[in-house]
Parts: structure tokens; sequence; C-alpha cells
């Protein structure tokens, strides 16, 4: 299952509303979006994903993480490593090699080094981010 799948199951878990209810509702079949929540889809199109914003009455932030889950969840990732150092390059291909027999503890603790790196960065990047503010002098 996708991120977007399990947010879109917990929505309509939450609301007590089935698959064929929700299909219908929206203008899919029960088949699309079985597949679309179990990841055997590529991810949702862009009207689709404003239908079911739609459909459930999504305000602003959760409809935004909506769209992020949406985003994360392609069930094929190609990592195109074409210019990098050859370490991304075998990195790459390492992870490709074992991901399936990653258990989730371990996607965890990738995904928070993955953040903690991107936040360092983010932070090296923005004015002010060192906790000096600039003089007007």
């Amino acid at each position: 299952m996708t991120p977007f799948g399990e947010a879109i199951r917990r929505l309509r878990a939450e609301r007590g509303i089935t698959q064929r209810q929700m299909a219908e509702a929206i203008g899919v079949s029960p088949a699309y979006l079985s597949a679309l929540e179990h990841g055997n889809r590529s991810g949702p199109s862009w009207e689709f994903l404003q239908r079911v914003i739609g459909y459930f009455n999504i305000i602003w932030d959760e409809a935004e993480e909506l769209q992020m889950l949406a985003g994360l969840s392609r069930p094929k990732v190609t990592i195109d490593t074409s210019g990098l150092e050859p370490k991304a390059t075998g990195l790459a291909n390492k992870l490709a090699a074992v991901f399936r027999q990653l258990d989730v503890e371990t996607l965890e603790q990738i995904e928070a080094l993955i953040d903690a790196s991107q936040s360092s960065r983010k932070a090296e990047v923005e004015p002010g981010a060192d906790g000096l503010q600039e003089s007007d002098s």
C-alpha cells in the first residue's frame, strides 16, 4: 500500500464509506480505486486528486498533505544518477537490490537520516539560519 492509498483508506474508514460508494461518487470503478489504494496503479492524476478533495470536503492543510502523499506514492521509481558521484550510483543500486527486504524500523531510520540531511542543508542556505541578525549599518 502506498502512503496515498493508506490516506484514502483512512479517510473512507473515518467516514464509514465503502470503496464502491466512493468510486461511484467520484466517477471511477471500484477496481481502479482498489488498485490505487494498494499501489498497483501509478500515482493519481491532478483531476482525481481534486475529486477526492471535493468528495471528502477536505480543507487546505489536509488537502496539501494529500497532494504531497500522492507525489510520494509512485509504486515504481527510477533514480537518475547520471553526472553524480560514483558513490551515489553505487548506493542507489545497492538500495534497489535490498529495498524489499528492509523492515519498517530500518526504513524509518533511513527516512530520518534523509530528513535530517535536508533540514541541515536548508538551514545552511536560509539567511539568518545561523541565529545572527543582519545589521542595518
